[in-house]
């Protein structure tokens, strides 16, 4: 599974700006202050953007939110083990995990 920051570097080098390119367009579109240095931390995965950030970066992409952070596969995990059997021991700990997960996010969100 690709990082945010490695998600961010492709989609940024596939539409062949630099850094300092796709600061100066997000800022223009959306009244940011993003600078390259920002970019280059959550490209090398030194930091990651608030959640509104995010957001303008999954819309300047055209790409959905869950699936810039990487959300998807874990929700479909879980959905896929939600139909009513019992739970074995091995989808308990998968469960927990994303549980950490998003409680990660959510204090890096703070």
């Amino acid at each position: 599974m690709k990082s945010f920051g490695d998600k961010v570097k492709e989609l940024r080098v596939g539409r062949r700006l630099s850094q300092e390119e796709l600061a100066e367009k997000l800022n223009e579109r959306f009244g940011s202050a993003i600078n390259k240095s920002m970019i280059s931390k959550w490209e090398n995965n030194l930091s990651e953007p608030k959640l509104e950030t995010a957001r303008m970066l999954a819309l300047f992409f055209n790409e959905s939110l869950d699936d810039l952070l990487s959300l998807n596969n874990d929700i479909q995990t879980i959905a896929a083990h939600h139909d009513g059997e019992d739970w074995t021991e091995e989808e308990l700990e998968e469960i927990e995990r994303f549980k950490e997960f998003v409680k990660l996010k959510r204090k890096q969100q703070e």
